[in-house]
């Protein structure tokens, strides 16, 4: 996984034993104040030697420790001279490689649990001695390897807690990278300050001035184009580029005409008006359209999207004679679900429109690259971008045509589709909900319900509204927005879009369901 990272700051390495919160315990760890990299757990030990970290985090892991086949420790990892936490099957693997007794429980431990700290010791000191946290673990520590004090126990694990001051290595059964956990960024801080002795002073706005020098260092005097999408990564990634060499920067924005109400107005205003960076707008409504007549299915629609989005870009940057690099907003989570980390599942292939195609000749500028979605807001807002673009919520790149399901993407419904997601949007933001949702849309599927408005029978189509909370988008709930506001929203659709006369809510979670619909 090759993200650089900031120079001149604590590193803590987490390795990443496939366990579903493994992104979190390194945004944490971050949200603390130290920079944290998760890296595969088979990275070796001269790789972990050579960032010279100042703490070493083992993650939990869906594996039993004795199976065959499973994750193993590194007994060297122990001997680097640095504390090393060990969470769930983190701590399982060093009770088993230094002596204790890891076995299958007659239960297991899923959800809240209730934590009784016998001895707190350093890890656990400040903390009550009746508490509650996240467990997620079938098998259990039954005893502590020798030299090692049990410093808590839980509902269903006799030893949840250990540690050896004399080894500077800790482990705890618990996930304290999770909310449910209370005193979980207690114990994170009491890690990373008390025992690792970290200088908690990097934050991601800090490194604004060295990713400048970073990408000067890399382009020098050559010229620089970037795919403009009006997303929070992209732009970004554009600001810091423009700021770091200026009007070698070229952006080519692609007005596809499936963007919500408005959206290619402000990214132009904003990147050319605003901040005077070099713009190339591209309305390309019309071509897509016509490429999409006729296309139902919704990975084709996404395919032709992709295709012209290449084809539109190309034609653009063949113009401008002499770019040698491109700017892409790639983030750390897409280093990470890009296949960066193993044990985990590969979960998603390059989140930019169809993904550029190899035969691009140009040299990648990633300044965004060892960053996660939180971070790069922060990044943004020091840089001055409008709030509006900072809290963007995500978009889809191939944009509205994915949210007309089961049918074409005409012009005629993806103005009703825009005219509908105005009104939620408008609605949402003025109830000051925005911010707390991580999505909210509307989709519009291929089906007329019949309806009676003005005396009159209608046929008119059905407005779905989709809004969810999340922290990462693996997974998300259904936000449970107040029964007043839906009404004012439905109120609102149905008597300003003739065209609509009916709206419904979508209260489907993250697994099963997707949060898009196609």
């Amino acid at each position: 996984m090759d993200v650089e990272a900031p120079s001149a700051v604590d590193e803590v390495v987490v390795l990443d034993f496939g366990g579903q919160y493994s992104q979190l315990i390194a945004r944490r760890v971050r949200e603390c104040g130290v920079y944290s990299e998760l890296l595969p757990h088979h990275v070796g030990v001269e790789e972990v030697r050579r960032r010279k970290p100042k703490g070493l985090i083992l993650s939990g892991g869906p594996a039993s420790v004795y199976a065959e086949g499973a994750p193993r420790l590194d007994p060297e990892l122990l001997e680097l001279g640095i504390p090393v936490l060990g969470i769930c099957y983190g701590m399982q693997l060093i009770a088993r490689e230094l002596g204790g007794r890891v076995e299958g429980a007659e239960v297991g431990e899923f959800g809240r649990s209730d934590l009784t700290v016998l001895e707190p010791g350093r890890l656990l000191a400040g903390t009550p001695a009746e508490q509650t946290c996240w467990m997620s673990h079938r098998d259990t520590v039954f005893s502590a390897p020798p030299g090692f004090t049990a410093l808590a126990s839980s509902t269903a694990s006799p030893v949840a807690a250990i540690e050896s001051q004399e080894r500077d290595i800790y482990g705890i059964q618990f996930h304290p990278e999770v909310v449910h956990t209370p005193y979980g960024q207690h114990v994170l801080t009491t890690f990373l300050e008390d025992i690792c002795g970290l200088d908690r002073s990097w934050s991601a706005a800090s490194i604004v001035e060295e990713q400048i020098e970073r990408i000067r260092a890399q382009v020098g005097d050559g010229r620089v184009i970037c795919g403009l999408s009006g997303g929070v990564d992209s732009s970004v990634a554009a600001l810091l580029v423009h700021r770091a060499v200026g009007d070698q920067l070229t952006c080519v924005f692609v007005d596809h005409g499936l963007m919500r109400k408005n959206e290619g107005e402000q990214v132009i205003s904003a990147f050319r008006d605003h901040f005077k960076v070099p713009l190339v707008a591209v309305d390309a409504e019309e071509r897509f359209l016509a490429k999409l007549k006729g296309v139902t299915e919704p990975e084709a629609k996404r395919k032709v999207i992709g295709a012209e989005f290449i084809r539109v870009f190309e034609e653009e940057a063949a113009k401008l004679s002499g770019a040698k690099f491109l700017v892409q907003g790639t983030l750390y989570s897409d280093v990470i679900e890009s296949g960066g980390g193993t044990g985990a599942a590969t979960i998603k292939s390059h989140h930019n429109v169809g993904g550029l195609p190899e035969d691009l000749e140009f040299e990648l500028v990633e300044p965004l690259r060892a960053l996660f979605k939180d971070e790069v807001r922060a990044v943004g807002a020091e840089l001055g971008l409008p709030e509006r673009l900072v809290w963007r919520q995500p978009f889809p790149g191939p944009g509205l045509a994915i949210r007309v399901v089961g049918g074409e993407a005409t012009k005629e419904r993806l103005d009703v589709l825009r005219d509908a997601d105005a009104i939620l949007q408008d609605e949402i933001r003025q109830a000051g909900l925005y911010r707390e949702l991580w999505q909210s849309f509307c989709v519009l599927p291929d089906v007329r319900t019949v309806g009676v408005q003005g005396d009159e029978r209608t046929y008119g189509y059905v407005v779905v509204i989709r809004a969810v909370t999340s922290d990462d988008a693996m997974t998300a709930d259904w936000a449970r927005l107040p029964y007043d506001l839906l009404e004012q929203i439905a109120s609102r659709m149905i008597n300003e879009l003739r065209e609509v006369n009916r709206v419904v809510l979508d209260i489907t979670s993250k697994p099963p369901g997707t949060i898009e619909w196609e």
